[in-house]
C-alpha cells in the first residue's frame, strides 16, 4: 500500500540565469545550521567547479539536504542556461515540487518559462519565490501579476495557480510571506516548503524501484548514480537488476556496493534507505541516466523523458601546427579520445563520435556555451588540441528534405539600438515575431531564428548595443532549411612565414586591419594574426625586419607606434573562426589558423570549391 514519508520533502530550485537560485540555497544551508559557527563559508557554495565560480553560472545540477524541525528537505539546485536544459528535465523526476525563483525587477524571463513548463507538465506544485526584493528598483507587485499570467499561458491547473508566494532577499538572508512582514531569516520559506510541498509517496513493502536521474563520477569509486527510491527499500549488498524504459532488452544483475544520503554538502554512508529518499549508489559499472534499479523478482522500468538531442557539433582534432606539443601535457589522439569519452560519464547531452580519421572526433552538444565549457575545462587540465567552427546538425526526412534547429531569441535592447538589431537578425534569417516595450526604456524583441544564424553573433550583438543588450535563446524544435548564410563579412590577416612577430612588421601590418598578436609572439605560416575589414584574406609578413643601412639609425624604430592587439577570449575565438579555419587550444594560448597552412595548397583548394 502507498504511504507518505512525512519526514522527507524533495524540491528542486528552478529559475532563469542569475535570478539567485544558488545564493538562495546557500542561505537555506546556513539557516539550517549546517555550518559550524566559526566555519568559513565561500559564497555560492554549491557551484563547486572553478568555471561555475568564475562565470557565476551553474552548469551541473547539485544535490544537498537540510533539516528543519526533524524533516529532511532534499534540495536540488539546477542550471538556468538553455544549454544545460538536459540537466533540469531529468532532476524534476526526483522531486515532489519546485521553488520557482523570479527576480523582483526582471520578472519572468524566457528560461523561467522553459523550466516552469517542464515542472507543470509533470504536475508538480510550485512555490514562487520573488527574490532580490532589496533591489532599489524592485517591483514585486507587478512581478506577481506577470508570474500568474505565465502560469495561465502554460495552462496551469487551478491547484497550481493557487500557489503560495514568498518574498526574499537571498543576499541578505531573509524571506517573508507578505511584503509588509518583518524579516525573520529563512523560517517563512522553510514553513512554506513543509506545508505546501507534498511528502513523497510509495509502497515500502513493494519490490525496490529507483530511477537514476543524475550520474556523478569519481576516480576512486567510478560512476555514482543518484535518484529517488520510488518503492520498497534499498540496502547495501542487495542483489538487484537494472532495466531501462527506452531499452526493453536491457536486464543486468548487479549488487549495491555503497549507499549514500545527502547531509548538507556531504555524502554520508548509510546501510539502508526507504521510499522517497534521494540517495547515491556506487559500485555499479556502466550505470546510465534513465536506468531503473529494481528487485530481481519483479523488474519494472520507470518511464522517463528522453534527453534532448544535441543541435550543434564541432570537430576536436589533434594539433598538427608547427608549434604543436610545446605547451600541452596531453597531446595525442589517445589522450583526447580518453578525455572526451570520460566526459560522457557525467554529461548526458553530449555525443562523441569517431570519424574516418583516428585524429579527429566529432563532438555534439546543446549550444556554443555547452561546448566552450568543455574546451575550457580540457585546456585547464593540460590538454592541447584544435577545434573547428561549430556547425548545426541537420535532419533529413524520407523525401530528403533538409530541416535545421530553430531557436526563439528574446532580445531586450535600449530603444535606440532596435533598428540595428532587427536588421542584423533578419540578415541572419531571423523572423521578428513580436515587439513590446520592456522596463526602463528597453524594447523586447522576439525572433524565431535558425541556430546557425546565432553562431558567432553574441560578440557583435554586445558591440552593437554598447554592452546594454540582453539576449536569451531557447531551442524551439526543427524547421525546414531557410537557405544559405554568410557567416562573416570580414577576412583574415594571415602570417606569411614562421618566426617571431617583430615591431616593424606589425607596424606595417596594422594598416591592413585589427591585429591579434603583439611583438615577440611566435607565429607560423598560415596562422591568422588579425582581422581584415574587407571580405578577403590577405597574407602579411610580420616577421620582417627593416634593412639597416649606414644612413639609417636603428633607433628610428623606437618611434613606431603600435596599436594594442585585440585580446581574444575563447568564446570570441570560437565566434570568429570560419569554416576553413581551426582554433588551436593549449593550456597557455589560443591561436587561430587556416586548416591548410601552405598558401599555394590553400589557393588550389579554394579554386576547387
Amino acid at each position: 500500500m502507498n504511504m507518505e514519508r512525512e519526514d522527507v520533502r524533495n524540491i528542486a530550485i528552478i529559475a532563469h540565469v542569475d535570478h539567485g537560485k544558488t545564493t538562495l540555497v546557500d542561505e537555506l544551508l546556513k539557516a539550517s545550521g549546517i555550518f559550524r559557527a566559526n566555519q568559513e563559508v565561500v559564497e555560492r557554495v554549491m557551484d563547486s567547479n572553478d568555471l561555475e565560480r568564475e562565470r557565476g553560472i551553474t552548469i551541473l545540477s547539485k544535490n544537498t539536504a537540510v533539516f528543519y524541525k526533524n524533516i529532511r528537505i532534499n534540495i536540488i539546485d539546477t542550471p538556468g542556461h538553455a544549454d544545460f536544459g538536459g540537466e533540469v528535465e531529468r532532476v524534476l523526476k526526483m522531486v515532489n515540487g519546485v521553488i520557482l525563483v523570479v527576480d523582483a525587477y526582471e520578472g519572468p524571463m524566457p528560461q523561467t518559462k522553459f523550466v516552469l513548463r517542464k515542472a507543470l507538465e509533470l504536475d508538480l506544485p510550485a512555490i514562487v519565490c520573488i527574490n532580490k526584493i532589496d533591489r532599489p528598483e524592485a517591483r514585486p507587485d507587478e512581478v506577481i501579476d506577470e508570474v500568474l499570467e505565465l502560469f495561465m499561458d502554460l495552462d496551469a491547473s487551478d491547484e497550481q495557480l493557487d500557489c503560495p508566494f514568498v518574498f526574499a532577499s537571498a543576499r541578505q538572508g531573509f524571506a517573508k510571506k507578505r511584503m509588509e512582514d518583518e524579516p525573520e531569516g529563512m523560517k517563512p520559506l522553510f514553513e512554506t516548503i513543509v506545508d505546501y510541498i507534498p511528502a513523497p509517496k510509495g509502497d515500502p513493502d513493494a519490490d525496490t524501484q529507483m530511477l537514476i536521474s543524475t550520474i556523478d563520477y569519481n576516480e576512486y569509486v567510478g560512476r555514482i548514480g543518484i535518484g529517488k527510491i520510488d518503492n520498497g527499500a534499498l540496502r547495501v549488498n542487495q542483489e538487484c537488476v537494472i532495466v531501462n524504459h527506452h531499452d526493453p532488452d536491457k536486464l543486468r544483475r548487479v549488487k549495491i556496493g555503497k549507499l549514500y544520503q545527502f547531509d548538507g554538502l556531504n555524502r554520508v554512508e548509510v546501510h539502508e534507505a526507504g521510499v522517497g529518499d534521494i540517495v547515491a549508489v556506487s559500485g555499479i559499472t556502466d550505470l546510465h541516466i534513465g536506468d531503473t534499479i529494481c528487485s530481481p523478482e519483479n523488474p519494472g522500468a520507470i518511464p522517463f523523458q528522453k534527453i534532448s538531442e544535441p543541435t550543434i557539433a564541432m570537430n576536436f582534432v589533434v594539433n598538427d601546427s608547427p608549434l604543436a606539443g610545446q605547451e600541452g601535457k596531453y597531446v595525442t589522439s589517445r589522450h583526447i579520445r580518453e578525455r572526451l569519452f570520460r566526459e560522457l560519464n557525467t554529461d548526458v547531452s553530449l555525443r562523441v563520435e569517431e570519424t574516418g580519421s583516428p585524429d579527429c572526433f566529432k563532438v555534439s552538444g546543446r549550444g556554443e556555451l555547452h561546448l566552450s565549457v568543455l574546451i575550457e575545462n580540457m585546456r585547464r587540465e593540460g590538454y592541447e588540441f584544435a577545434v573547428s567552427k561549430a556547425e548545426v546538425l541537420y535532419k533529413y526526412d524520407e523525401r530528403n528534405q533538409k530541416s535545421e534547429p530553430v531557436e526563439l531569441a528574446y532580445v531586450d535592447v535600449p530603444e535606440e539600438f532596435t533598428g540595428t538589431v532587427i536588421q542584423k537578425l533578419t540578415s541572419r534569417k531571423g523572423e521578428l515575431q513580436g515587439m513590446s516595450p520592456a522596463n526602463g526604456g528597453y524594447t523586447r524583441l522576439e525572433f524565431s531564428i535558425p541556430s546557425r544564424g546565432l553562431i558567432g553573433y553574441r560578440g557583435e550583438f554586445l558591440t552593437d548595443t554598447k554592452g546594454n543588450g540582453i539576449m536569451n535563446t531557447i531551442f524551439d524544435g526543427y524547421a525546414p532549411y531557410k537557405g544559405d548564410l554568410n557567416y562573416r563579412k570580414t577576412g583574415s590577416l594571415i602570417a606569411y612565414e614562421s618566426g617571431e612577430a617583430i615591431t616593424y612588421g606589425l607596424f606595417n601590418a596594422q594598416e591592413r586591419g585589427l591585429l591579434f598578436v603583439g611583438p615577440g609572439e611566435k607565429v607560423y605560416a598560415g596562422m591568422v594574426i588579425g582581422q581584415n575589414p574587407k571580405a578577403e584574406d590577405i597574407e602579411v609578413n610580420i616577421c620582417k625586419t627593416k634593412k639597416l643601412t649606414n644612413t639609417r639609425s636603428s633607433s628610428a624604430d623606437e618611434a613606431l607606434k603600435l596599436t594594442p592587439k585585440k585580446e581574444m577570449s575563447l568564446e570570441q575565438c570560437l565566434e570568429f573562426i570560419d569554416t576553413d579555419e581551426l582554433l588551436e587550444v593549449t593550456p597557455k594560448s589560443l591561436r587561430i589558423r587556416k586548416k591548410i597552412l601552405d598558401s599555394t595548397l590553400r589557393k588550389r583548394a579554394s579554386f576547387k570549391n
